[in-house]
């Protein structure tokens, strides 16, 4: 054999040592992700045993069974689109996957607002409000402090870093959140409101989408579905497909139960069903975006982290809302603009307050401990006096008032202090300008 040849046969060689290498590599990573698929799905069986075989159990059990079932499939739905982030832009790739694993959310308030729309007198009104309002602030609230604790402490970095790049979230929140207080001082949500946000929300798609992707050393995919890397690309869509599909059968199913056997329960057990509508039925809907976002923060990717969930935040103010007076003009069978009484006006202006001053903190491209700590502080009041004052309506009303200027106050000494940054991230984020 002539030299060239052993040359030639050697390289073969090794090729063939490394791809076998990589195969024994990759199969203990899928057998994991397949093993999670299955104990997500697993977790879905009783759900559709019970909605498939006609099975009326408890309420109390019902809640638990159809909310596990929903978290479940909202796993599925995270790993699917997590998958496909390395086949679209890296912007998009984010907002992809903010919407798609908030769809369990947005299943259990359309259902409250079709219903709404059905009986225009009844207490689904205020549930749809409900839902909504506390969704977006369970996620700035709880979501967004938890990343940079956790990072703090894996890395002892005192706050999380943002990319340049970030600057189309934070631009595109700051707009939905300026707009958000025309519906306050319209006390409704019309049709005008649905185009506007979706509109938006397009706009946000699409800057995204001009965005060139960033080098990161640190890029690396974080569980399960990191082990669909190392299979075929054709293999990686069939994947993906078959996981939305399970998940979103399992979600059209489990809404509708989950929703009514919460109301049921709040009624057995004495507590408020408003109370239990707002703050519980959102934490089975976002579980699986925050459960994501902390593998991405203690794997030291934080600005992924926060990014998701800003992405996230945006999707839910822009869509989830939008969505409302579109699906109550259709069960109300005409144009119907969805409207906001005493308690939910305050609701909604607390919100759209605490998602500025969510804003302004993020001015300087971070997210502090200190603004962490504000931010949970503050939600954590609003929470307590929430609990306290479940049959108050009046001190409740106050309270949102109150709380919702303090936020405001806040953001305005904030965007005093950074005003230039503001300029300069709303120059890029919108316009793509330095």
């Amino acid at each position: 054999m002539t030299r060239p040849e052993r040359r030639q046969s050697n390289s073969g060689g090794v090729r063939l040592k490394k791809e076998q290498t990589d195969q024994h590599a990759r199969r203990p990573g899928l057998r994991r992700f397949a093993f999670a698929v299955a104990l997500a799905f697993t977790a879905t069986l009783p759900a559709l045993a019970i909605r498939l075989g006609g099975l009326h159990p408890p309420a109390i059990a019902a809640v638990g069974v159809f909310g596990v079932s929903i978290i479940g499939a909202g796993f599925m739905l995270s790993w699917g689109a997590e998958a496909a982030e390395g086949h679209v832009a890296q912007g998009v790739a984010i907002a992809g996957l903010a919407l798609i694993t908030v769809l369990p959310e947005y299943a259990i308030d359309i259902y409250y607002t079709l219903r709404a729309g059905a009986a225009p007198g009844s207490d689904y009104v205020q549930f749809a409000a409900a839902n909504m309002t506390g969704a977006n602030r369970l996620l700035i609230g709880l979501g967004w402090p938890l990343i940079a604790v956790l990072y703090w402490w894996r890395s002892k970095q005192p706050f999380v870093p943002l990319r340049p790049a970030n600057a189309v979230e934070i631009a595109f929140l700051a707009v939905a959140s300026m707009y958000s207080f025309v519906i306050v001082l319209k006390n409704q949500i019309d049709l005008v409101d649905t185009l506007i946000l979706a509109l938006l929300f397009v706009a946000y798609l699409w800057r995204l989408s001009r965005l060139a992707r960033e080098p990161d050393d640190d890029d690396v995919e974080v569980g399960p579905a990191a082990a669909l890397g190392h299979v075929s690309t054709s293999g990686q869509w069939m994947a993906i497909a078959g996981l939305a599909v399970s998940a979103a059968v399992v979600i059209l199913l489990a809404a509708e139960p989950f929703a009514e056997s919460l109301l049921v329960s709040g009624s057995q057990l004495g507590v408020d069903r408003f109370f239990l509508v707002q703050w519980v039925a959102p934490l089975a809907g976002e579980a699986p975006e925050v459960v994501i976002t902390i593998l991405f923060a203690l794997a030291l990717r934080p600005t992924a982290a926060l990014g998701a969930l800003i992405s996230d935040k945006i999707n839910q103010w822009t869509l989830l809302v939008g969505f409302i007076p579109l699906f109550f003009s259709l069960a109300r069978g005409a144009l119907h603009p969805f409207p906001l009484d005493a308690r939910q006006h305050e609701e909604f202006f607390l919100t759209a307050a605490q998602s500025v001053f969510a804003v302004s903190l993020l001015l300087r491209l971070r997210l502090d401990l200190a603004g962490a700590a504000g931010l949970f502080g503050l939600f954590t009041v609003q929470f307590t006096l929430a609990l306290v004052n479940q049959n108050n309506e009046a001190a409740t009303i106050t309270t949102l008032t109150a709380l919702g200027w303090l936020y405001i106050a806040l953001a305005l000494v904030l965007v005093a202090r950074d005003r230039q940054a503001l300029v300069e991230r709303t120059r890029f984020g919108l316009l793509n300008r330095t």
